[in-house]
């Protein structure tokens, strides 16, 4: 009786564990069949913000935009360069009292040197986030037209690995370039 008993037990941990099985399976198999009726693409925000066509115009602009100030902090950077070999130079001559005053001249044009590069380093950062965000805009847009255009159910920006087969930068890149 208790042999029947244990086999009837092992009969039914058996069967629960069969089901289990024949569950996972399921849901396995129906995961694969479901996955292939998912449509995923990739876009590479940096490559759009670097490549496209609207970044090289926004990079062209900028860079226009502060070419006058940094011709103006290279020429302020000669200056201080000069002044240093000057004073490298005629140190050993120099009274005590010169030699100070030059030195506290040569630490205000450094000192000025390093606050107008901070001032334009912030600036231009600035305005290149500017820039940057209308084209990230433009790039979302795109991107959500396209999507809805071919029937997409998912695309990621910025992954760590992505198949080249389902990258569609290119095609944003050359949508944004319309």
């Amino acid at each position: 009786m208790q042999t029947s008993l244990k086999l009837f037990n092992n009969i039914k941990i058996f069967h629960k564990f069969f089901n289990i099985i024949l569950f996972i399976i399921f849901i396995f198999f129906s995961n694969i069949a479901y996955s292939q009726y998912i449509k995923i693409g990739f876009v590479n925000t940096e490559r759009i913000l670097r490549d496209s066509e609207p970044a090289k115009i926004s990079q062209k602009k900028i860079e226009s935009e502060f070419k006058q100030r940094d011709d103006e902090l290279q020429k302020l950077s000669r200056e201080l360069r000069e002044k240093l070999e000057e004073f490298d130079r005629e140190s050993t001559i120099l009274s005590d009292h010169e030699r100070m005053k030059f030195q506290r001249d040569l630490s205000n044009l450094d000192n000025d040197l390093q606050r107008k590069r901070r001032e334009f380093q912030e600036d231009f950062n600035r305005r290149r986030n500017e820039e940057f965000s209308v084209i990230v805009s433009k790039a979302n847009e795109t991107i959500k037209r396209i999507a809805q255009q071919e029937d997409y159910d998912l695309i990621i920006q910025d992954a760590v690995t992505v198949n080249p087969k389902i990258d569609i930068t290119e095609k944003v890149m050359i949508t944004l370039s319309k």
